[in-house]
């Protein structure tokens, strides 16, 4: 049963006392919060919150349970998630359980009963920070301290705990018929997908446009890529820092103009690394499924879905790389393809699981890089 006193402090000496439910214990993280209304299941079981306590800005969670459909990855990847209140029934006719039990099962705390909206407020305007959840010790002073000793996200490979132990085929695209935004195309191509702590979507995205997709884990090499013999290479997205990942960077660099390259989030910043560009760490992160992005060459906006906590200084771009989205909150880098080869990126998640459909495009753009051999820069210009 729910009701067990928890509590989360920060590394700024904040203390928030709620009611656990899901698992009990302690559990250290950077706190973050998402401003999606629905897709709790996909939040919960992304790769790319590795390392973070995840408190959910909208009021009531777990209205629709949870299904096998909708999960990520095959568990949850998050430290903590925090909700101001926790439906007690779960009502869908697709729900095979409640939040509550699959965070139990799972081995993952959750609270409710706090004011999240005062914890966005605070991350909003001091920055994401280190905190500790905990359902054992309820002592303020000790958990502050704990908070603060605690790992946090910058210089740590992340990457290592969630990217798959081998390789591994996927041919599985959408199996609800409801799903239209990308029609299943005939199967033309063979696309290496590394994956850094790939969503699932973003693989049954690439088999709609008709690629077979092989799987590789996110520290093989570019000699392991080209042993595949693929037509194209795609970079998925991943959790934390992309600037201790070096040998992901130096793959990266070593496949660039040999393949034409795609990627998405983490994969975005590891290209605008490997091809001579920097990153930095956003104050509080982009997470949620309403951010806005314009899309430079066509000049139409995307409502996005996003999910990161670094990204590429735009100033900092070679003269080969070129910005194509600009975020409308804040204006960094949100898309860039190179002049001269087959490569583009974005930062933000064209597969929305959940979120708009605004940005499926991107999917089909990277079929037609892969059916022609004109310059990524008059393809990606051609969309609407």
């Amino acid at each position: 049963m729910s009701g067990d006193v928890a509590k989360l402090a920060l590394e700024d000496g904040t203390v928030y006392t709620g009611r656990a439910f899901g698992a009990r214990g302690e559990t250290t993280g950077e706190v973050v919060f998402n401003t999606s209304m629905t897709g709790y299941q996909e939040v919960l079981t992304d790769p790319s919150y590795k390392g973070q306590i995840v408190t959910m800005s909208y009021p009531m969670i777990g209205n629709y349970g949870v299904n096998a459909d909708d999960r990520e990855s095959t568990r949850p990847q998050v430290q903590g998630f925090l909700v101001r209140e926790l439906t007690r029934i779960p009502s869908n006719f697709r729900s095979s359980g409640s939040l509550d039990d699959y965070l139990r099962e799972n081995q993952v705390i959750g609270m409710q009963g706090i004011d999240t909206r005062a914890v966005v407020r605070r991350i909003r305007v001091l920055g994401a920070m280190k905190g500790v959840l905990s359902t054992t010790d309820l002592n303020d002073a000790s958990l502050v301290e704990k908070a603060r000793s605690s790992p946090g996200i910058v210089g740590r490979d992340l990457v290592r705990e969630v990217m798959p132990a081998k390789p591994f085929e996927w041919n599985e695209g959408f199996t609800n018929s409801l799903v239209t935004y990308l029609p299943r195309r005939e199967e033309k191509y063979h696309v290496v997908a590394l994956d850094y702590g790939m969503k699932r979507n973003i693989l049954r995205c690439l088999v709609q446009v008709g690629c077979r997709v092989t799987v590789l884990p996110g520290d093989a090499s570019a000699a392991d890529v080209l042993a595949h013999e693929p037509d194209g290479v795609f970079l998925s997205n991943g959790p934390g820092d992309p600037e201790p990942l070096t040998y992901a960077i130096d793959a990266i660099r070593d496949l660039a103009g040999k393949k034409p390259i795609f990627g998405i989030c983490l994969g975005h910043q590891l290209l605008g690394l490997a091809l001579g560009g920097e990153t930095f760490k956003l104050k509080f992160g982009h997470r949620g499924a309403n951010q806005p992005v314009l899309n430079e060459l066509t000049n139409k906006v995307e409502i996005t879905t996003q999910n990161h906590g670094f990204a590429v200084k735009t100033e900092s771009l070679p003269a080969d790389l070129e910005p194509t989205h600009i975020n409308l909150n804040d204006r960094t880098l949100e898309g860039m393809r190179h002049r001269r080869w087959p490569i583009y990126s974005v930062q933000y998640h064209p597969e929305a699981s959940a979120g708009p459909h605004d940005s499926g495009y991107l999917f089909e753009e990277f079929r037609k890089l892969l059916d022609s051999t004109k310059p990524v820069k008059a393809v990606i210009s051609s969309a609407t």
